[in-house]
């Protein structure tokens, strides 16, 4: 019986391990046929298109071409160093970037909040309008809902941006205590382990709740490509406007496009930073914070000073 299970384990593990092989070989495939055939997902004309596009958003087969472009990129990093830490540049440089963009939210988000109690309490206006020419007129309870949508595009697009700098908070029980060099195998695993499928998780089921609500029929994680190319016969655009109430915020369809985007930016920064820590361990204590752009508020003052 012991025997028998030891045979079964390990025909269940070869199986395993051939059909990462065979995914990872039709990943090459998969990307060549996509990049020569960009009519197929990208001519959003034609509805079979969206469909095919929406199907492969949330695949198996997309997954396994980055995937793919992982390992390649990583294996060309490790044969050229500067290779990656251009890799890790890059990425850090789209994480500070989009970060400080959307950074300006939080005080749009203050302005706007200023502006609606002068006009409740001081005018005592139902309404404001925004804009030159044609004007953004709404309920006053569609501005305040509006709010959200800020504090959102703070969240979600300035997650990487606070990682670079160091701003999150952290509960550190051994962290501090133990070498340099086992710090970076810590963060290696981290990125591994926690950060590149929390990512891949909240990709998944985030892309399909965003599509759901902006086509019908709606598409499900369980369709088969020729299920949702079926379906798109009867495909028409039907994006989300309700609001919790009459007169509120009605953009909600907005939340879910940052959801995939928070995801997507985390997965990037999660390959980023285990680029960073292997570097770092192969290079040693001396390669610590190599080519990192950290804000600072004068000379010599970090900007999150006493935060990591």
């Amino acid at each position: 019986m012991q025997e028998e299970t030891g045979i079964s384990f390990f025909g269940a593990l070869l199986a395993g391990l051939w059909w990462l092989v065979q995914n990872i070989a039709g990943a090459f495939y998969n990307f060549g046929y996509a990049v020569t055939h960009p009519e197929l997902w990208l001519d959003w004309s034609d509805k079979a298109a969206i469909m095919r596009f929406v199907y492969y958003g949330g695949s198996v087969e997309f997954f396994f071409v980055v995937f793919t472009l992982f390992l390649v990129l990583t294996a060309i990093g490790l044969y050229r160093r500067q290779v990656m830490w251009g890799m890790v540049r890059g990425l850090e440089f789209f994480a500070n970037g989009i970060g400080r963009i959307f950074a300006w939210a939080g005080l749009l988000m203050v302005i706007q909040q200023i502006i609606i109690v002068f006009m409740q309490r001081i005018f005592a206006r139902p309404d404001m309008s925004f804009g030159l020419g044609i004007a953004l007129e709404k309920d006053i309870s569609w501005f305040a809902e509006e709010l959200k949508l800020y504090n959102a595009l703070v969240v979600c697009m300035c997650v990487t941006y606070t990682f670079v700098q160091g701003g999150h908070v952290r509960v550190d029980l051994i962290y501090s205590g133990i070498s340099f060099r086992a710090k970076r195998v810590v963060d290696m695993v981290g990125s591994l382990i926690f950060m590149m499928p929390a990512a891949v998780l909240t990709w998944m089921y985030g892309w399909y709740f965003l599509w759901r609500h902006l086509i019908v029929p709606k598409p499900s994680a369980s369709d088969t490509l020729e299920r949702l190319v079926m379906k798109s016969r009867a495909l028409r655009w039907n994006i989300e406007t309700i609001g919790f109430s009459p007169n509120g915020f009605n953009g909600y369809f907005l939340f879910k496009i940052l959801l995939v985007s928070f995801a997507g930016i985390v997965f990037l920064h999660a390959i980023c930073f285990f680029y960073r820590s292997l570097l770092e361990f192969i290079e040693g204590q001396a390669s610590e914070n190599k080519y990192l752009d950290k804000d600072t508020l004068g000379e010599g003052e970090e900007a999150y000073e006493g935060a990591h």
